[in-house]
């Protein structure tokens, strides 16, 4: 019973891994769509994240199995329930990659970033990008160093959005206001994908070392 409670485990294990690794992708793949006016490749975001979703819902099933059969008690249950934590937040991940991707959409055939914003929200992306490589880093090897590093880069995003709603509530901002909202709503995007790898960090933390945030 115990081999199959660990084979269960590392099955979910993995999948998370897997989720992260698609949720990067999926986010990278949607700033490129949203930069380029790319419609094709903003259309295969927005269908690749039910695959993302579908990963979720198989760590769902197995968590739920595992409580449900396997009764785990102290370091093994908060082993399971953290993972489905994980899931969640990785789950969250992939929808706002869509939400880009789906923003590149509504503003086909123009480009949805107006070019004075290109740089910044660029930044925003390469931060992304960093983050969710480190939090797919981390759930693969638990490294607790890499999860304290992501305090830092989601440091980094918030002064990126904050350099974004400078510019688009400042004097010279010429777009009007529902460009002023889509690119409001882009800065959320991304500073929320990196809020929720932030917290899938945290849980892994705790995983690890039974303690959480104070």
């Amino acid at each position: 019973m115990r081999e199959e409670f660990r084979a269960d485990l590392y099955e979910v294990g993995r999948l998370l891994v897997s989720m992260a690794e698609a949720v990067r992708t999926a986010m990278g793949a949607a700033t490129t769509a949203l930069l380029s006016a790319d419609k094709e490749g903003a259309e295969r975001v927005v269908a690749r994240d039910a695959e993302i979703n579908a990963i979720f819902h198989s760590v769902e099933d197995k968590v739920l199995r595992l409580l449900a059969q396997q009764a785990p008690v102290a370091s093994d249950l908060r082993m399971v329930i953290t993972s489905l934590h994980i899931g969640t937040d990785l789950e969250r991940m992939g929808d706002l990659a869509e939400h880009v991707a789906k923003s590149a959409l509504r503003r086909y055939p123009g480009v949805a970033v107006p070019a004075e914003l290109a740089g910044v929200v660029g930044q925003m992306a390469n931060v992304a990008d960093r983050i969710a490589g480190k939090i797919t880093l981390v759930l693969a090897s638990r490294d607790l160093e890499r999860a304290a590093e992501l305090e830092r880069d989601d440091d980094d995003m918030d002064e990126l959005e904050r350099q974004l709603y400078t510019r688009i509530l400042g004097p010279d901002w010429k777009h009007g206001v529902e460009a002023a909202v889509d690119a409001a709503l882009l800065g959320r995007f991304y500073e929320r994908y990196a809020d929720h790898a932030v917290n899938a960090g945290r849980h892994v933390i705790y995983l690890v070392t039974g303690e959480s945030e104070k």
